[in-house]
């Protein structure tokens, strides 16, 4: 299994926007996208974070390279981007 975990610095103003984003493509995202298996928001104070699970590390880094992600989900959250995200891939040991 892999994680692929986004850490996004939104504005409180903005949250509400950005969690629009999150449910909008979480379907999609679960029900389209090769070894998807969760997609998380977890919420901070200091940040926002979305959490995906994967069954595989590839399939983890070939969503990065969808057009899900690069078309519709990066064209939505990217004016309420107060910062560039952190993008990190784990796996599970």
């Amino acid at each position: 299994m892999a994680f692929l975990q986004i850490t996004l610095k939104i504005a409180n103003a903005n949250r509400a926007a950005a969690a629009g984003v999150y449910q909008q493509y979480k379907a999609p995202f679960l029900s389209t996208i090769a070894g998807a298996k969760s997609k998380q928001l977890l919420v901070r104070d200091e940040d926002v974070q979305v959490l995906h699970g994967f069954d595989t590390l590839e399939n983890a880094n070939a969503y990065l390279q969808s057009a899900l992600f690069n078309n519709d989900v990066v064209v939505g959250l990217k004016p309420l981007l107060d910062a560039a995200p952190d993008v990190r891939v784990y796996t599970v040991a």
